[in-house]
C-alpha cells in the first residue's frame, strides 16, 4: 500500500511539472515561473518516501541539498551579480545538522557553538559582500538569545533572564541608532520600554515570594 502511494506521488509530481512547464513555454516563454512549483511538487514524493520508512535524518539532509540547489538555482537564472542565496544556505543545514546532533543539540554548549558559528558566518558576509552597512548586527541579536533563553529556562531565573535580556536588547538599540542615524537619539524611546520588563519580573515575582511569606508567619503567628 505504502509503495502504492509513494509511486502515485511520484507520477502525480512529474505529470504536474511537465504540464506546468508546458504552461510556462506557451503563456510567457520569456520568464521560467515553473520552478517555483516545482520544487514545492518535488517534496511530495520526496517527502513521503522518507518518512514512511522512519529515516528523517536522511529527510533533513537530502532536503536541505534540495532546497540550497534550488536557491542557487534561482539565483544563478534571475539575481547572478549578487550571490544572495548566502544568506539562507547556512541556517538551512541547521535543521539536519541538529537532526544528526540527537540529544546534543537541546545543550548549552550546542546553542552556543551553533550561535557563535552563526554570528562569525553572517559577520564574515557582511564584510564581503556589504561592508558599506554593519547589517550582521540584526542576525547576531536575533540568534544571541538562543543560549541566553536556555541557560536560563534551565536555571528558572526569569528575573536574570530579564535583567540580562533588557540590557541585550538596550545594547542593540544603542548600536543600530549609533550605526544608522547618528543625528537622532531615537534609541531612549524603545528603552524606555524594554526597562519595564526587569522591573515587571521583579515586582510580580519577587514582591508576590513576599507577600506569600508574610501570610504565612502571619497563620504561624
Amino acid at each position: 500500500m505504502d509503495r502504492h502511494r509513494i509511486g502515485f506521488a511520484f507520477i502525480g509530481s512529474l505529470m504536474s511539472i511537465i504540464f506546468l512547464m508546458i504552461v510556462n513555454y506557451l503563456t510567457s516563454p520569456n520568464y521560467l515561473w515553473f520552478f517555483y512549483p516545482a520544487f514545492v511538487l518535488l517534496l511530495w514524493p520526496i517527502s513521503l518516501f522518507f518518512i514512511k520508512k522512519g529515516q528523517y535524518k536522511q529527510h533533513a539532509l537530502f532536503v536541505c541539498i534540495l532546497l540550497i540547489v534550488f536557491l542557487i538555482t534561482i539565483n544563478t537564472i534571475y539575481f547572478p551579480v549578487h550571490p544572495w542565496f548566502l544568506y539562507a544556505a547556512f541556517p538551512i543545514t541547521w535543521w539536519p545538522i541538529s537532526l544528526f546532533c540527537g540529544s546534543k543539540a537541546k545543550t548549552l554548549a550546542f546553542a552556543f557553538f551553533g550561535s557563535m558559528s552563526i554570528i562569525l558566518y553572517y559577520s564574515i558576509l557582511n564584510a564581503a559582500l556589504s561592508p558599506q552597512y554593519p547589517w550582521a548586527i540584526y542576525p547576531t541579536f536575533a540568534v544571541l538569545w538562543w543560549p541566553l533563553a536556555l541557560y536560563y529556562a534551565r536555571q528558572k531565573n526569569h528575573f536574570g533572564f530579564s535583567v540580562v535580556g533588557s540590557l541585550l536588547t538596550i545594547l542593540f538599540f544603542i548600536i543600530v541608532n549609533a550605526v544608522s542615524s547618528p543625528q537622532t537619539i531615537w534609541a531612549i524611546y524603545p528603552i524606555f520600554l524594554v526597562l519595564w520588563w526587569p522591573l515587571a519580573t521583579y515586582y510580580f515575582h519577587f514582591k508576590r515570594e513576599e507577600l506569600q511569606n508574610q501570610n504565612k508567619k502571619l497563620q504561624h503567628d
